[in-house]
């Protein structure tokens, strides 16, 4: 027992060679035990980059891949990667709507590149200038400045149209085809009673049609769109328009509907485009079949190929799958209900008899048609000068969609 250490002098001499002491001193640290705790620990935390703890390897890796995220390009969604002009146009996009305050367009309120329907709408805009950018943004910019001073929106919800001018004259139908839903509008023409009455209050006349409009793109669902459209592919968002000129003679329009037609195409080409998919013209003159080529030669392909005029209405029907083509009216081959059944319309305020008066010497022995002498029985060349002198206006009364369609 005699020889027995005691404990502090085994610790002491079990310590490593290697064991530290005070600068310039060869003596032991006073407390063996402490400074072999303190010294047995130093190594591993010199030695971290060798061996790290679990927490450590975890914060490395962390790190690791943070710089090499930001090393890397932000990844764009496909629709960005395959159509560069969308990325310059939401760039560009904060501008256009502090410089305009208005921020939304066909019920869609626009925000960033994340969100589908305002991707969509771009997409539009852009297709229908065939993806120059420039023009893409200065038609939004006027849209979006037509809109805030229209307030289309309003003229659908509160708007005042009247009955004895407009009743008649225009519908939406909502058809379906395997499950997705065709919207329809119906501009019938022939329904004027008075072209006068209906056309000289250009603002009144511009607001109803409008509101019409307004009322067939709601039907579309933009702003629950949860794909993006392909840019040169099928476009779910658009609409079938027919217009039937049943009764309606093409010469020698009236001017006040030279003047509602021109303010048609300039309001439409602005704000509506890429929202037609076909357009069809129904009980259209065959003598008119010369305009349609004309036609060609002055609006673009992508706008043409989408009109189809049709001389009788009944062979409507004709132009659809038979599921879509049941459910058109029978007036126009199918087996649907009429449209004054069938089909919404705008609400109109009864004003038949307190404006019936105002109209009524006017109306009197005034056909509702502006009819041109009729059309030699052997010998149309007559008509066709007619015809050459009214070009223009027949074209644009022809075509106020096509300006919906660019």
């Amino acid at each position: 027992m005699a020889d027995q250490k005691p404990v502090e002098t085994v610790l002491a001499e079990s310590q490593p060679a290697t064991q530290d002491v005070a600068p310039g001193s060869s003596e032991q640290p006073a407390e063996p035990v402490a400074t072999t705790t303190a010294t047995s620990a130093e190594p591993a935390a010199n030695e971290e980059n060798i061996a790290p703890t679990t927490d450590e390897a975890n914060n490395a890796t962390d790190t690791d891949a943070g710089t090499s995220a930001a090393a890397k390009p932000e990844e764009q969604p496909a629709y960005l990667v395959k159509i560069p002009a969308l990325v310059q146009f939401f760039d560009k996009l904060p501008a256009l709507l502090a410089s305009t305050g208005h921020g939304e367009m066909w019920g869609v309120p626009l925000k960033d590149r994340d969100d589908v329907p305002t991707v969509n709408v771009l997409i539009k805009f852009l297709r229908a200038n065939d993806g120059n950018l420039p023009a893409a943004e200065e038609q939004l910019r006027k849209a979006l400045a037509w809109r805030k001073e229209m307030d289309p929106l309003a003229l659908v919800s509160t708007g005042k149209h009247s009955k004895l001018k407009f009743d008649g004259l225009g519908f939406v139908t909502n058809y379906e085809e395997n499950g997705q839903p065709l919207v329809f509008t119906w501009n019938i023409y022939g329904a004027v009673k008075d072209m006068s009455a209906t056309f000289e209050n250009l603002d009144e006349f511009i607001q109803w049609r409008v509101a019409l409009m307004e009322v067939a793109v709601q039907d579309l669902k933009m702003k629950d769109a949860t794909t993006v459209i392909d840019y040169d592919g099928e476009d779910p968002y658009q609409m079938y328009q027919v217009h039937d000129y049943l009764n309606v003679k093409f010469l020698r329009m009236d001017p006040t509907v030279r003047a509602a037609t021109k303010k048609t195409i300039e309001v439409f080409s602005t704000a509506y485009p890429e929202l037609l998919r076909e357009k069809f013209f129904v009980n259209v003159p065959a003598i008119m079949g010369w305009m349609f080529s004309a036609m060609k030669l002055i609006l673009s392909r992508n706008t043409t190929r989408k009109f189809h005029p049709i001389s009788n209405g009944v062979n409507l029907a004709r132009e659809f799958p038979l599921g879509i083509a049941a459910q058109i009216p029978t007036v126009y081959g199918g087996k649907g209900p009429e449209l004054s059944k069938g089909a919404r319309s705008l609400a109109l305020e009864d004003d038949t008899g307190v404006e019936a008066k105002d109209h009524a010497q006017t109306a009197v022995a005034k056909p509702a048609e502006t009819a041109a002498p009729a059309v030699p029985a052997k010998d149309d060349e007559p008509a066709k000068e007619e015809l050459a002198k009214d070009a223009p206006t027949v074209t644009e009364e022809a075509t106020p969609a096509a300006a919906e369609v660019k």
